[in-house]
């Protein structure tokens, strides 16, 4: 698998593209004004206690308060409301744990009205970034992620990343991040440090340590509402997680972003500085790669698949919808079955694809084409969670209910990727929509594999606008010749000024229109 990362760097911030074998998988914005990060640690202030809820709204500096529920304290709340106690009030002077005492930790159904009071001070971290009209959701079990460990103070516990499955590998880790991590801190081994060395693990939580050490300086004197500790920008922090030996490009568009990734990437992994590159076409860079195109055609209501099915995406306020339709795909009549099965494998793919690119949380149900044989029902479940495993993001899915649906949930901690896919049409002002003009040859070839392979129409003509009937017969390879190398027959194109600029028509050798 071949991954690139497109950085697109503008004035009002950075638009990061993922790509897996040229496909666009994720998509990530980091907006200027954005100050409210996925952690990010901030010295919050109890505004309202909550005992219903068994929770408490924090004011963190956001417009509205944020929300701690008591199942987010973290089991050593209590150390650390103590330590924030002691250092605001110069009671404690060292930067580590290595002289301070743990408290115990906290009854598991307890009450958030036993720990916290109205006015407290307490440090917290930004679990999930404000979505829609709901302020951030915090947590104050804190900890700090670096490349290949994550610290986690008031903690004594070294674990290792399930994913790394050898027990040789596993006790090397432990042993290596045992003799070094300071007394009082809890380490987590991510999955990148298997293999890795004693110099880096120590370096990455050397510099874990460093941040530590600020924030517990930065503590006195900080003013409630404030951050205390920033999380690094979005491109770094996806760099950090996602970067390996798979990737073979990181382009960028600006100068100042390029010595700045250049940087972090010969810092994390020195041997993949050379894959970074400046992008110096005058052509923008989205637009260069292909990822314009795809944004467009992956963001609509209706996303179609290359067999001729597609998938309709519906968001609600509780839940997201997907439905799953064959669309003119046509296989034979009788084997239903598995031309259902195709297509619901075809679909779970892009789901599990759709899900990423949207970051799509919370509740999403799927309504695939519904199959009789119960070992299909098992395949798809099983493809469907193979495809989903590249997710990052915390899922759960669960088998195909009797009426084929399957339902998942998926780890929400930011707003939703939302990019409008349609624009203002030229011939009413504004007063209804259109399909993209960039996709517009792609929906009429689309349709040529339909009418010239499957229905095996002849001597069919196709009818545009004159710009596009101009733009299809430019050049000496003309995008007709190139119809005619591909399908065999000559297709005659014809101009109509009554259609608008993306409306488009076929007719039959009697000059009948062709339905679709």
């Amino acid at each position: 698998m071949i991954k690139e990362l497109i950085i697109d760097s503008s004035p009002n911030g950075t638009t990061i593209a993922l790509l897996q074998d040229k496909q666009l998988v994720e998509l990530h914005k980091e907006q200027v004004s954005n100050n409210y990060t996925v952690g990010d640690i901030y010295l919050g202030r109890i505004k309202k206690i909550m005992p219903g809820l068994n929770a408490a709204f924090v004011d963190v500096g956001y417009e509205k308060d944020a929300f701690l529920h008591y199942l987010d304290l973290g089991p050593q709340v209590q150390s650390l409301l103590k330590l924030a106690k002691q250092v605001r009030s110069g009671g404690y002077q060292s930067k580590l744990l290595d002289h301070f005492k743990l408290e115990g930790d906290i009854n598991k159904g307890g009450k958030i009205s036993e720990l916290l009071s109205k006015n407290q001070l307490i440090p917290v971290q930004i679990a999930k970034e404000p979505i829609s009209t709901k302020g951030p959701r915090l947590s104050s079990d804190i900890s700090i992620a670096g490349r290949y460990v994550v610290l986690v103070p008031f903690s004594e516990v070294t674990s290792i990343s399930k994913k790394i499955k050898s027990n040789t590998e596993r006790n090397r880790l432990r042993k290596i991040v045992e003799s070094i991590k300071p007394k009082h801190f809890g380490v987590i081994i991510r999955t990148v440090s298997e293999g890795k060395g004693v110099a880096e693990l120590q370096k990455d939580l050397l510099d874990l340590i460093s941040k530590w050490e600020s924030f517990v300086t930065r503590l006195p004197s900080i003013d409630p509402g404030k951050k205390v500790l920033g999380e690094i920008d979005r491109t770094s922090t996806l760099l950090r997680d996602i970067l390996n030996s798979d990737f073979q490009q990181i382009s960028v568009n600006d100068n100042s972003m390029f010595n700045e990734v250049r940087s972090y990437v010969h810092e994390i992994s020195p041997d993949l500085e050379n894959i970074v590159r400046f992008h110096k076409n005058s052509m923008p860079i989205f637009e260069h790669y292909g990822v314009d195109k795809q944004i467009k055609s992956a963001f609509g209501k209706t996303v179609n698949l290359a067999g001729g099915a597609y998938l309709v995406i519906e968001h609600t306020e509780a839940l997201h919808v997907i439905d799953v339709n064959s669309g003119n795909r046509t296989a034979s009549k009788e084997n239903q079955e598995e031309n259902a099965y195709q297509v619901n494998k075809e679909a779970a793919k892009e789901i599990a694809r759709q899900l990423r690119l949207r970051d799509m949380g919370g509740i999403v149900v799927i309504d695939f084409i519904d199959m009789h044989k119960p070992n299909n029902r098992k395949d798809l479940f099983d493809y469907l969670r193979s495809e989903m495993s590249h997710d990052r993001a915390k899922h759960t899915i669960l088998p195909p209910s009797k009426f084929g649906l399957v339902q998942i949930t998926r780890q929400r901690v930011r707003p939703e990727m939302n990019i409008v896919t349609v624009e203002v049409c030229p011939a009413c002002n504004g007063t209804g929509t259109l399909r993209p003009t960039i996709l517009l040859i792609d929906d009429i070839e689309n349709n040529f594999n339909y009418i010239l392979v499957e229905q095996n129409e002849k001597n069919i003509t196709l009818s545009v606008h004159p710009y596009i009937e101009a733009y299809i017969k430019k050049g000496f390879i003309s995008r007709q010749v190139k119809w005619y190398l591909k399908y065999n027959q000559w297709i005659k194109v014809k101009s109509n000024p009554a259609y608008q600029i993306t409306e488009f028509r076929f007719f039959n050798g009697k000059d009948e229109e062709i339905k679709l």
